[in-house]
């Protein structure tokens, strides 16, 4: 089944809740990538519920272990961007699932030469509201593409083709990135390589939304 098909008829048309719990729903996954992109930790663990998770390239596990993670990386000069673009959001009573494009953008040294590497990903966030309070309880990426240039234009970087044989085709450069860093790339993430597993996750996350 193909990702178009799942849950069309239990999604409806409109992704709307009301346009408060909308708007409030919103603001809590940008506020995420604010204080990820701006260092501001307690504004960000402050947004994961407890018993919150998270799945990308690099990490596994809670929202509190994610954000104390993402603050070490930061620490060894490791900084992300994260251009995101407008999220959908759909609201079923207290819960709400939003996904948003973004572009994930560092720079990396490659023997030498600054590069731009960029990672372009669809976030998908599920949410619950508990005792009136908006909160993240997953958070997955969707891998689409990874691209890797120099920062100056007339300097070159070159990966030899074996060392990205081995990865994934919707991240090959970020996990190759995260291996020369010492650290172990996940090949089992969501990725648009893999259309099967996407469309079993879209149809469980329609599932959950529509239990609420």
């Amino acid at each position: 089944m193909g990702t178009a098909d799942v849950g069309v008829g239990a999604r409806g048309a409109n992704p709307a809740g009301s346009g408060s719990d909308v708007a409030l729903v919103t603001q809590v996954v940008l506020a995420e990538r604010q204080g990820r992109d701006r260092g501001w930790w307690e504004q960000m663990a402050a947004l994961y519920w407890p018993d919150s998770t998270v799945h990308l390239s690099w990490y596994n596990g809670d929202g509190s272990g994610f954000v104390a993670g993402s603050a070490a990386m930061a620490r060894r000069g490791a900084v992300a961007l994260h251009h995101m673009f407008a999220p959908v959001v759909h609201v079923r009573g207290d819960r709400a699932y939003v996904e948003a494009s973004l572009a994930m953008r560092f720079q990396v040294d490659i023997d030498g030469v600054t590069g731009d590497l960029v990672s372009c990903t669809r976030l998908n966030y599920r949410l619950e509201r508990r005792a009136d309070v908006w909160g993240i309880l997953s958070l997955d990426a969707v891998y689409e593409y990874a691209t890797l240039t120099p920062s100056v234009p007339g300097q070159s970087i070159v990966i030899p083709p074996e060392e990205l044989a081995g990865y994934r085709s919707s991240y090959a450069v970020l996990a190759w990135n995260i291996a020369r860093e010492g650290r172990v790339p996940s090949q089992d993430e969501l990725g648009d390589d893999r259309p099967e597993e996407l469309a079993d996750f879209y149809a469980t996350v329609w599932t959950w939304l529509n239990a609420g």
